[in-house]
C-alpha cells in the first residue's frame, strides 16, 4: 500500500511538472518573449545584464512573433501600432538578429540630427539636462564589453561619465539620453523621410548606437519593416550586472520588475 501511494505521489508530481511546462511554453509563445540586454545601446534607459519580457501581442502577430506554424505572411495581424517612444524588440531587415531601440520616428516623418539633437517634421525635439550618468569602468556583462565614457580616457575601476537630458518627445513622452561624444557618428545627419510601413528607431546611449540613422550596407538598422516588430518592452523583471547569472552578489534589487519608459 505504502509503495502504490509513493508511486502515486510521483507520478502526480511529474504531471504537475509536465502541464507546468506546457503552460509556461504557450504563455511564452502566445504572449510575452523574454529578452536579455547584451549591449550599452539603451542606457541608462537599459542596462547590460537587465532580462526583461517582451509584449508580443502588443502591435499584433507577425510572421517573426507569430505563435503558430501558418504564420510566415506579410504585414500584421491585430494588434495597435507603435507610438513614438515605444521601446521596441525587432527582426533586423538583414542580419536576422533580434535587436532593441526606441521608437522616434512614424510612417511620414522626417527626422533629423543637428549636433547631437533629434529634430522631427522640422521641429526640435527639447532636451533637458538631467545630470550626469556614472558607472564603473570595467568589463560589462557576459560579453565582457567596457563602457564609452565622455571623460576618456578612464582606467578600469575609475568612474566612466556621460552626460544625461530629458528629452520629450511630440505629445508628450519623456525619457533620459545619454551624450559620449560632441561629433559623433550619427550627431549630425541629412534628412530621413520614413517610408509607408516603416519606422525609424534610435537608442538612449546616443553616441553607442547602430540604429536607424546609419544604413544597413554599414551595418545599421535602416527603416523598420512593421512587420519586423516582435513586440514592446514593458517591465525589466531581474538584472544582473556580472559575467555569470549565478554571481547574486552582483544582481541589481532596484531593478526587479521595473516598467520600461
Amino acid at each position: 500500500m505504502a509503495k502504490a501511494k509513493s508511486e502515486e505521489g510521483v507520478w502526480e508530481l511529474v504531471k504537475t511538472v509536465f502541464w507546468a511546462l506546457i503552460i509556461a511554453g504557450v504563455f511564452r509563445t502566445l504572449f510575452f518573449q523574454p529578452f536579455w540586454i547584451p549591449s550599452s545601446s539603451m542606457k541608462d534607459t537599459l542596462l547590460v545584464g537587465d532580462f526583461l519580457f517582451v509584449n508580443k501581442m502588443a502591435y499584433g502577430y507577425s510572421k517573426y512573433s507569430c505563435p503558430f506554424a501558418m504564420c510566415p505572411f506579410s504585414g500584421r495581424l491585430f494588434g495597435s501600432d507603435p507610438e513614438r517612444g515605444d521601446v521596441v524588440v525587432f527582426r533586423h531587415p538583414v542580419k536576422g538578429d533580434d535587436l532593441i531601440k526606441r521608437v522616434v520616428g512614424l510612417p511620414g516623418d522626417t527626422v533629423q540630427m543637428k549636433e547631437g539633437v533629434l529634430y522631427l517634421n522640422g521641429e526640435m525635439v527639447p532636451q533637458e539636462p538631467a545630470g550626469i550618468f556614472e558607472e564603473v569602468m570595467e568589463p560589462q556583462g557576459p560579453m565582457a564589453n567596457r563602457p564609452r565614457c565622455e571623460n576618456a580616457p578612464v582606467g578600469d575601476g575609475a568612474v566612466c561619465k556621460k552626460s544625461r537630458f530629458t528629452e520629450t518627445l511630440p505629445g508628450g513622452r519623456s525619457h533620459d539620453v545619454l551624450n559620449i561624444d560632441a561629433r559623433g557618428a550619427g550627431d549630425n545627419t541629412g534628412i530621413f523621410t520614413v517610408p509607408a510601413g516603416h519606422y525609424f528607431v534610435m537608442g538612449d546611449n546616443r553616441d553607442d548606437s547602430a540604429d536607424s540613422r546609419f544604413d544597413q550596407k554599414v551595418g545599421g538598422v535602416g527603416f523598420v519593416p512593421a512587420e519586423n516588430l516582435i513586440g514592446r518592452a514593458d517591465r525589466i523583471i531581474f538584472s544582473s550586472a556580472g559575467r555569470r547569472i549565478l554571481y547574486f552578489w552582483t544582481w541589481r534589487s532596484d531593478r526587479y520588475f521595473v516598467p520600461v519608459e
